[in-house]
């Protein structure tokens, strides 16, 4: 647990400053199977005084949001291909 709170800690400070704002102002949601260590959310919260939630499935939230991004990735690859076409 303390390897996984140092590297929050790390990252949250090397955070650009915009990006830091929005996570001050939306929170941490936690996913995948680490969402699921007992009051992970909890301990992460203590640390950084930062909101923190727990995705509502972990596990599957992980497959989805990869899913959406390859499918956003295609789409602006096309979008590519077609502006070269013009």
């Amino acid at each position: 647990m303390a390897t996984i709170l140092n590297a929050v800690r790390v990252a949250l400070e090397r955070t650009p400053p915009k990006l830091s704002a929005d996570i001050s102002d939306r929170g941490i949601v936690l996913t995948g199977g680490g969402a699921l260590l007992k009051n992970l959310d909890k301990r992460i919260r203590e640390e950084t005084g930062l909101p923190v939630s727990i995705a509502d499935d972990p596990l599957a939230s992980v497959v989805l949001g990869t899913g959406t991004d390859a499918e956003r990735f295609q789409a602006a690859a096309h979008g590519v291909h077609r502006l070269r076409q013009i």
